[in-house]
């Protein structure tokens, strides 16, 4: 009797570890968490039952042997789903660290660097300048703009649900709206502070006109009752932002002294200006690949969800090329100089990097979200060889 016990214990235990093992995800390599995450679909051979066969029966162990192994010819066993439950324990699994590090969004921070740093570049070559101080007053005062970007963004879309599910979102890490929009908004107050304070001492009032205009873009694509960004024009605005507005400011900032404070606005500074924004844009664009759905289910058309990440990874590889065939142009027309045009198409094996693993992964939301870091890459080190190519050629 014991040994019947023991050996019906160890069978069932080994039909614990096939169903367990059976859950292996080969995609994902994932195990669900319960094991009533199970669904079992046994096929039993016609003919044979699991039956419980009282004590008295148990005389003949040859039969209940045969009887034990006939009734464990069962089919396969399948789990409830594949695909995205595995992918959604995957993200709960995520460490908190790591959680955090998404939450401060530090490459992202690249966008204040560069816009900066090449309205710098154009000035010296301007003025022979490099005013070291200011530079670093702006540098303070862009990153926390763009810190009042990030945690705003997050507030309002908790507010609209579209960050419901954004395990990285401050207001979920955090669990308090109140006290990521408080931070937001001091921010915002001690970033326009010291904007305000560099332009008046510059006594440039071009420069405070297009830091407002570039501000106010940022406003209107997030904030209420606008939510620009819900119609499709967050990337328009963010070209606008952070290339006309932001980088011919700085410019104008760090090329002001008190022997030059009116400097022309030329055609390199211009067409800087316009590839820094178009670099900036491509980020914001590839960083809704693994969002569509989220940002359907709210209502937030941005042009991935009306284009689909099937069009939207045609729309990056032609956006690449377009960048490229602007700076052979304006390298050519020398409307920017050379240096700048040579040292920005060292950047074309990163351009190409972006281009291909979009069109490789846009389907996949677990692996497209790297695509955005991709972009800061790409915007960081086009930026830097902008920057250089001025200065070389100044």
């Amino acid at each position: 009797m014991i040994t019947y016990f023991f050996e019906r214990l160890v069978l069932e235990r080994a039909l614990e570890m096939m169903n367990l093992v059976s859950l292996c995800d080969i995609t994902h390599g994932l195990v669900p968490k319960k094991s009533t995450d199970l669904f079992v679909k046994p096929r039993f051979t016609r003919g044979y039952g699991i039956t419980r066969l009282p004590l008295l029966e148990l005389n003949s162990r040859e039969n209940l042997n045969a009887k034990r192994i006939r009734n464990l010819r069962a089919g396969p066993i399948f789990c409830k789903s594949y695909g995205d439950a595995a992918i959604v324990y995957q993200e709960e699994e995520i460490p908190k660290a790591k959680l955090i590090w998404r939450a401060i969004k530090l490459p992202i921070y690249s966008v204040a660097l560069v816009p900066l740093t090449v309205g710098a570049s154009a000035a010296y070559i301007e003025t022979g300048l490099f005013l070291a101080r200011r530079y670093a007053t702006l540098m303070l005062s862009s990153i926390l703009i763009i810190t009042w970007l990030n945690l705003s963004n997050d507030v309002y879309d908790f507010d609209t649900g579209a960050d419901k599910n954004k395990k990285e979102s401050v207001v979920n890490l955090l669990g308090s709206r109140a006290g990521t929009l408080a931070a937001a908004i001091t921010s915002l107050m001690l970033g326009v502070a010291g904007l305000v304070w560099t332009s008046l001492n510059a006594s440039n009032i071009r420069a405070i006109l297009l830091l407002a205009s570039a501000i106010l873009c940022g406003y209107v694509y997030q904030c209420p009752p606008f939510r620009l960004s819900y119609q499709g024009l967050g990337e328009p605005l963010c070209f606008a932002a952070f290339g006309p507005f932001a980088t011919t400011a700085f410019y104008l900032l760090l090329g002001s002294s008190s022997e030059m404070r009116h400097l022309p606005l030329s055609g390199r500074v211009l067409s800087s200006s316009l590839l820094v924004g178009f670099t900036t844009s491509l980020i914001l664009f590839c960083s809704h690949f693994h969002q569509v759905d989220g940002d359907l289910a709210v209502g937030k058309y941005s042009p991935l969800v009306r284009l689909g990440t099937e069009k939207g990874a045609l729309f990056v590889r032609w956006a690449i090329r377009l960048l490229y065939s602007m700076l052979l142009v304006l390298g050519l027309t020398k409307i920017l100089p050379l240096p700048c045009a040579l040292m920005c198409f060292l950047t074309l094996p990163v351009g190409n990097l972006v281009s291909s693993y979009v069109e490789k992964h846009h389907k996949e939301n677990e692996k497209i979200f790297m695509a955005k870091y991709y972009c800061v890459r790409l915007h960081a080190l086009f930026g830097t060889a902008l920057s250089l190519g001025l200065v070389i050629a100044g």
